[in-house]
């Protein structure tokens, strides 16, 4: 068996490319055979002992391709190695192939190593806290700096070089470097100053007029930071805009239990007026009022008392307003909702009357932060009261409409028909 093999060692020799063909291809389809090993077997075989642990049933790792990408550096080491034992190859093929093989080897690696920062990062998002400190944005600068020292080793390795002669060159390229990069060093430095100081995290309701920005954000990275309107579309902003740009955080609201309710109801100031005798009356079957009218005129008799002569005068006195006894109303009204929060800033005030009417603030909070129970809330509470106006003898301003002014015109066109007369 020896004999038969030197013979045809021999007989190879005789033929010199016939050797070299035939030996790399055995090279060739060595390293195939290891790649196959390696993969169907030893993989498989390892993720086989994995699934008995809970990090193997997690199928974030059999995403990642972590082990699978590393299986590779297999086969191109075989070819590294087996590349020179071949006879009758030249040394300048022999170190490219070797070169190529050793680029290819660091690139593997390099991408494994992202793969696995990537894994890392997706792991760590499932946490309770992780919307409060995200770490995307460090796993993007570790990753950019992998694959620029990849890069430098690549290039090294394929043009035969050390690297310390391309790092002696960087720093003549600073500057250079600094305006490619720019975008990416503000962005860091950004994401670093959101993150500590905890100004934005996943889940946070943002607003940001400027770029059209309202919505929930659903992703924190290096260089942007997307946002979801309540309209469903997606809205992009430059991590760096979030420090140099004013933007609203509803976080606040969101995790206090209440949403404020601000809004005015527009009195027309001729309805205001003092309330008599059949007013007061009428306005004591109010549940909500009985106590409070009582109190005001108990206090406004005692004040009148104090006049002596000078009371007897109607202008002289103390009297119960319309308005005021229906501010008194909405108070108590609030005070007794169920879904307005008890605990939070509730009053009702007088605004500064305008040319659109006497301004009645509502200034409270609902006991929900949900957006539509918050609408449903403020919309039952001025249904209400829009509609209970007339009893305090008072009327919501408005603008005369199209209806208003046809109604202002038909005493004139009466006035005007054929066969009327006009006295005087």
């Amino acid at each position: 068996m020896q004999s038969q093999y030197n013979d045809l060692i021999l007989w190879l020799e005789e033929y010199p490319q016939l050797y070299s063909l035939l030996a790399l291809s055995a090279l060739i389809i060595g390293a195939w055979i290891a790649n196959w090993i390696v993969k169907r077997i030893l993989i498989r075989g390892l993720m086989h002992l994995l699934r008995s642990t809970p990090v193997g049933t997690d199928r974030a790792l059999h995403d990642s391709h972590v082990i699978s990408r590393l299986a590779n550096i297999v086969p191109a080491l075989i070819l590294s190695i087996g590349i020179g034992l071949i006879p009758g190859l030249s040394e300048t093929l022999v170190t490219i192939v070797r070169n190529v093989c050793g680029a290819f080897i660091i690139l593997t690696i390099a991408i494994a190593i992202a793969n696995a920062l990537t894994l890392v990062n997706t792991l760590y998002e499932r946490r309770p806290k992780a919307r409060m400190k995200p770490i995307k944005g460090y796993i993007q600068v570790i990753n950019i700096v992998i694959y620029s020292i990849a890069t430098i080793l690549i290039i090294a390795t394929l043009i035969d070089r050390s690297p310390l002669i391309l790092l002696s060159g960087l720093g003549a390229m600073a500057a250079v470097l600094m305006l490619i990069f720019q975008d990416t060093l503000l962005s860091l430095v950004a994401s670093v100053q959101i993150s500590s100081n905890d100004i934005v995290r996943v889940g946070d309701w943002v607003e940001m007029p400027a770029l059209s920005a309202d919505g929930d954000v659903i992703d924190i990275s290096l260089h942007t930071v997307k946002v979801q309107n309540w309209d469903k579309t997606i809205t992009t902003i430059p991590t760096k805009r979030l420090i140099s740009d004013p933007f609203k955080n509803w976080r606040g609201m969101q995790e206090s239990g209440g949403r404020r309710i601000k809004r005015s109801i527009m009195l027309d100031q001729q309805s205001v007026h003092f309330l008599d005798a059949d007013e007061c009356r009428h306005l004591h079957r109010f549940r909500l009022l009985s106590d409070y009218l009582k109190e005001k005129q108990a206090d406004i008799d005692d004040w009148n008392r104090q006049l002596e002569e000078q009371g007897q005068e109607p202008v002289n006195t103390r009297r119960i307003t319309n308005v005021g006894t229906f501010r008194a109303y909405v108070d108590r009204y609030l005070r007794s909702h169920p879904g307005i929060h008890q605990n939070m800033t509730l009053m009702v005030r007088q605004l500064a009357p305008t040319a659109d009417g006497l301004p009645m603030e509502l200034y409270c909070f609902t006991n929900t932060v949900a957006w539509a129970d918050y609408e449903g809330i403020q919309a039952d509470i001025f249904d209400h009261l829009m509609a209970i106006l007339p009893e305090f003898g008072l009327s919501v301003f408005q603008h005369p409409s199209g209806s208003d002014l046809r109604q202002m015109s038909l005493p004139r066109q009466a006035a005007a028909q054929p066969g009327t007369t006009s006295l005087g």
